[in-house]
């Protein structure tokens, strides 16, 4: 005797919605973990290869480094000339003439008609500095370390301009300049000194020409520093 034992299988659309919840579940995780594998890792290298903004270093000298004054006892004193003999004047003592000879018709000039004479005029090939304008030279850009006990601080500051290319483009980068910040706390001149991107070398040192800075100081007198500024071209707008 042959006994038949009926076994029900799901199959087709009925297997598919039973294992569909469970695969999609996989799916997202899987994606997630990509995801955030992907994302951490481009923080990760653009953290690694960040470089630091240069630091002005300020050697701050104490006064024991300066040693100790010079002795005043071992210093001979100055020697001081003395004068001769006053020799008495002969010009301009007056001596007595007899009246004959006085003339009758000499007259002396007053005070008013002094006044309106002209004053007698300066030969032009003379040795006098009236007409000659003095020439102030300019002075070259300081040296890489200028020690000062005040530092230069931004007043007026401007932003440099996205250069349209690299906005259509997506780009982004760093650029480094140093500035000649003179004794009136004017950019004399802009020296590139490294960047990322050639594409924002321009409008970087363009934008750096245009700051206004307070001079630094050193001895109550202000000084021509060099000054470092990083400019940060980033697509959220911070720079």
């Amino acid at each position: 005797m042959t006994q038949t034992i009926a076994v029900t299988q799901k199959y087709g659309a009925i297997e598919l919605k039973a294992v569909a919840q469970k695969y999609m579940m996989i799916g997202v995780v899987a994606a997630s973990i990509l995801s955030f594998s992907f994302i951490g890792s481009y923080y990760l290298i653009g953290w690694l290869t960040e470089e630091e903004e240069p630091v002005h270093m300020v050697r701050i000298m104490k006064y024991s480094d300066l040693g100790p004054p010079p002795s005043l006892t071992s210093q001979a004193a100055p020697a001081v000339a003395v004068a001769g003999a006053a020799v008495k004047p002969s010009v301009g003592v007056p001596v007595p003439v007899p009246d004959a000879e006085v003339s009758p018709e000499q007259t002396i000039a007053s005070q008013t008609e002094l006044s309106q004479q002209a004053a007698p005029a300066l030969d032009a090939g003379g040795g006098g500095t009236s007409g000659a304008e003095l020439k102030i030279e300019d002075e070259g850009p300081p040296p890489d370390f200028v020690p000062y006990e005040k530092e230069p601080t931004v007043v007026k500051r401007i932003e440099p301009k996205y250069p349209d290319l690299a906005l259509r483009a997506g780009l982004e980068g760093n650029v480094f300049v140093k500035v000649w910040v003179d004794k009136e706390g004017k950019v004399r001149k802009v020296v590139l000194l490294k960047s990322d991107a050639p594409i924002f070398e321009e409008a970087a040192i363009a934008a750096a020409q245009q700051w206004v800075f307070t001079p630094a100081v050193m001895q109550k007198g202000p000084v021509s520093v060099w000054v470092s500024i990083p400019f940060r071209f980033r697509l959220t707008g911070n720079k």
